[in-house]
């Protein structure tokens, strides 16, 4: 599935298109952006056609030095049937030997005004968010204390429910039912809700909700980094749940292991005071403060002290 095109980069940034226009729905499968100096040179070795060409006022002045022949040369290899486009920053005039090739070739040739370096850097973070790999959770998303917890569980379980105490409680919704997850770098998960659902929330026996509606602006965001995965299972009298908490399980998400808590539901438990401390927990945590592991440490100094006594 093609994930972004030329014509997406032209409207995203306000390109002009110069010429080549029939290749302006060619997809982008990289986010890798090559700036062709060597390939200026003559060597086309390991020229990576497949990325998006910047042609800088490096480049264009090495190009001008050429000979008719060459710079005819350097352009029609630069031009191939899988290059999505050449864009040339800085406002420069484009050589007539770029535009002859890109026509016979259909390659798009844009021109923007920024400089190359400024506008390299947002086009990468564009294609990177664009092209990130991509997944769908059954699940909700909420915000709390500023860490992004996915709440997951079965059907029923009371996942909805719990979102709309957390968000009574000051917190605030990213997704309901469905979250979107998209994998921006190599530990970062990011989730969001599908448009159609957005700022909603479906309550059994009530109905579907509008939060932004009923709770303010404040109560809702449209996207969040995942940190914590909460697992929310019918309570099961023969099953031994954690009660220290030193041991840590591990959700795959995509590529990424995220911290993941099983928490038992039964009747008189208040899950979303439990979630809330659990993201309290979690926080202290990444600032070195593990309670669980205090105790164990001075559960093993009092031991430690009781057998010199005995001895």
């Amino acid at each position: 599935m093609v994930k972004v095109r030329t014509k997406e980069i032209l409207e995203k940034f306000h390109l002009e298109l110069i010429s080549g226009e029939e290749g302006i729905n060619r997809p982008i499968t990289t986010s890798d952006i090559s700036r062709p100096g060597i390939e200026m040179a003559g060597y086309f070795e390991f020229y990576p056609a497949e990325r998006i060409q910047l042609l800088g006022k490096t480049e264009l002045s090495f190009f001008e030095e050429l000979t008719l022949s060459e710079r005819m040369s350097r352009m029609e290899q630069l031009c191939t049937d899988i290059t999505p486009a050449i864009i040339v920053t800085r406002g420069l005039e484009i050589p007539q030997e770029l535009i002859e090739a890109s026509e016979r070739e259909s390659v798009p040739v844009l021109r923007c005004g920024m400089k190359t370096t400024r506008f390299s850097s947002r086009l990468t973070n564009f294609l990177e968010s664009k092209l990130a790999p991509t997944t769908a959770v059954h699940g909700v998303l909420v915000d709390i204390y500023g860490v992004g917890v996915l709440i997951t569980g079965k059907s029923g379980v009371g996942k909805s429910e719990t979102a709309l105490e957390l968000v009574k409680r000051g917190h605030r919704l990213v997704a309901d039912d469905c979250v979107e997850i998209r994998q921006e770098d190599q530990d970062t998960l990011v989730g969001t809700s599908p448009e159609l659902i957005e700022h909603l929330l479906e309550i059994r026996g009530l109905g579907i909700i509008n939060v932004m509606t009923l709770f303010g602006a404040g109560a809702v965001r449209s996207n969040k980094k995942i940190s914590l995965v909460i697992s929310l299972e019918n309570w099961d009298s023969k099953k031994q749940y954690d009660r220290l908490g030193l041991d840590e399980e591990k959700m795959k998400i995509i590529d990424t292991d995220v911290t993941k808590l099983t928490i038992p539901v039964r009747p008189g438990r208040n899950i979303a005071v439990i979630i809330e401390v659990a993201a309290m927990n979690f926080r202290l945590k990444r600032m070195g403060v593990n309670a669980a592991q205090q105790f164990t440490e001075r559960l093993s100094e009092v031991i430690e002290e009781g057998e010199h006594e005995d001895i």
